[in-house]
């Protein structure tokens, strides 16, 4: 639920990303407050993942401004921002195949430099017990509904300010697309600031505190 009075930890004024002669992003300006869970919602083909890769540093905004706590954070790269706390879990899930379940939640610490990364580990493994029942598996050798758990645990691991989410519904059995919402809705209990991209627009709308909706890059 947005408060009037909370900070405004993401705020994207007028931005534009076009792929070579294509504007796939026309001007948008969204902002997402402290301890909110904003939906993104749309067609295939809206512009969604796009604007998540422009936000995130993996695309270049050919216009307009991208905020985080309020500094400019247009033009830096993937590795700084997820520093700084804007985390994201991709579509496609882009797990680690050749590493273990462990390995993977490692490597989504990598950035930190404190003494709490096991602390951590063991509030992955609580969200989701089936990844420490295999938690030296391969992360290739798991189901399509493992590999997304394994993804949402890698990005908790480096401890988010703001987490995105990229259709983490996509291809998933209904049984498991319900536990991967319930998932969602504990980590935003938890106090973590959710931006999540979804085609499936009522569950998505139920899970969020406001919603805006993309239609042909607008």
């Amino acid at each position: 639920m947005k408060h009037d009075n909370a900070a405004v930890l993401l705020s994207v004024h007028d931005v534009k990303v076009a792929y070579g002669g294509i504007q796939a992003v026309k001007g948008i300006s969204f902002e997402v407050h402290a301890g909110e869970l904003v939906s993104l919602i749309g067609a295939n083909g809206a512009g969604k993942t796009t604007t998540l890769k422009a936000l995130t540093g993996l695309l270049t905004a050919g216009s307009g401004d991208i905020r985080l706590h309020g500094v400019s954070i247009r033009g830096q790269g993937a590795w700084d921002l997820a520093r700084q706390g804007l985390v994201m879990v991709p579509e496609g899930r882009g797990i680690f195949a050749r590493m273990t379940i462990t390995e993977n939640l490692l490597m989504g610490a990598f950035t930190r430099r404190d003494d709490e990364v096991e602390v951590d580990m063991e509030r992955v493994f609580g969200l989701f017990p089936r990844l420490k029942e295999r938690c030296s598996q391969l992360g290739g050798t798991l189901s399509g509904g493992e590999q997304q758990m394994l993804a949402i645990g890698r990005a908790l691991m480096a401890r988010p300010q703001v987490l995105l989410l990229d259709e983490p519904s996509m291809g998933l059995a209904p049984l498991m697309v319900d536990k991967i919402f319930e998932v969602v809705a504990d980590i935003h209990r938890q106090g973590v600031t959710v931006l999540l991209v979804e085609q499936n627009a009522r569950r998505a709308l139920q899970l969020a505190s406001r919603a805006y909706v993309m239609e042909s890059g607008e």
